[in-house]
């Protein structure tokens, strides 16, 4: 079976933890959007209100530039070294760029650097992203087996609506809690500590999963390939 030789209790975590961490990475994706009204002031010149929030949609809109950029990058990366390997690499890149996010002092503070940090962030939010949908796809097919493939692969789209929903509930429940002037002084900072604590434990159960036969097989052909061509 091309889903691997694993017994099924091991295959089903090991989807769960490929799911989980799609969703995470999904829910950082869209906090930003979610909070960029609160957290532009932050790393911006104190100029318009209208000029911030382009500057904050710019930073946004340079991350969906990286994401074919890391689909390609963690597609090699994958085959390579193993989609367990590049999944959790991918969602160790988003909890640093969720970081970087939430910690990053104001253009108050350190001026020009904030921005530069924020881009920075971006960048590497927008290859974690570009790599796990890829990887993700690879390794939840591979993983699912042929009789309930399309079943487990489906929950790499609905994990991605999921981390959607959960970053507009964590908007709801901020915004119930704290007034305007809180959230843009420091709540803002919340959503994405969330995200890099979760990330954290998506990298704990991705360091759990099994690899894909598919994969094992292609590696243990290698060595085979490798001493052929020298023979000849």
């Amino acid at each position: 079976m091309s889903g691997g030789v694993t017994s099924s209790p091991s295959r089903l975590r090991s989807i769960i933890g490929g799911s989980i961490g799609n969703l995470v990475e999904w829910y950082d994706w869209y906090a930003y959007s979610a909070f960029s009204l609160y957290f532009a002031k932050s790393f911006f010149p104190p100029a318009s209100q209208t000029a911030q929030l382009l500057n904050t949609a710019a930073v946004f809109a340079v991350g969906f530039f990286m994401r074919p950029i890391g689909g390609w990058l963690m597609g090699r990366y994958a085959d390579r070294h193993g989609r367990r390997a590049a999944l959790t690499f991918s969602v160790i890149l988003m909890c640093a760029g969720s970081l970087l996010i939430a910690v990053t002092p104001s253009y108050a503070t350190i001026g020009l650097a904030a921005p530069a940090l924020l881009l920075l962030a971006r960048l590497l939010q927008g290859l974690s992203v570009g790599g796990e949908y890829g990887a993700s796809a690879t390794y939840l097919s591979e993983m699912a087996g042929q009789r309930h493939r399309g079943f487990w692969s489906s929950f790499q789209y609905v994990t991605l609506i999921g981390g959607q929903l959960i970053a507009l509930a964590v908007l709801l429940v901020i915004q119930r809690y704290l007034d305007k002037p809180a959230i843009e002084a420091w709540g803002w900072r919340i959503p994405f500590v969330i995200g890099a604590l979760c990330a954290v434990v998506a990298i704990w159960l991705r360091r759990s999963m099994e690899e894909t036969s598919d994969f094992e097989k292609d590696r243990a052909s290698r060595p085979q390939a490798s001493a052929a061509a020298t023979i000849r």
